[in-house]
């Protein structure tokens, strides 16, 4: 029996007044299905705020713009069933 390699999990962080930052080992696709060259990157911050000249990658315009948005962790409700 072949052992199964352990997969750190994908984090999603929501940073207050930035970015959401993607940890872990994932791949970015556009519209179309076509794959994003990350580099090896296995953290990256996707543009929260609309300004970024990078999109959907961060540049650090928020910062530049003063975008401002707290979020706080909260419970979802259950997602309505599919008809």
């Amino acid at each position: 029996m072949q052992a199964t390699p352990f997969l750190m999990p994908t984090k999603v962080t929501v940073l207050n007044n930035g970015p959401l930052r993607v940890e872990g080992e994932f791949i970015v696709v556009d519209a179309a299905g076509a794959e994003f060259g990350l580099a090896g990157r296995t953290t990256i911050g996707f543009c929260r705020c609309g300004l970024s000249e990078n999109k959907p990658f961060c540049d650090g315009s928020h910062g530049r713009q003063g975008f401002q948005s707290t979020c706080e962790a909260r419970e979802l409700p259950p997602p309505k069933p599919k008809v």
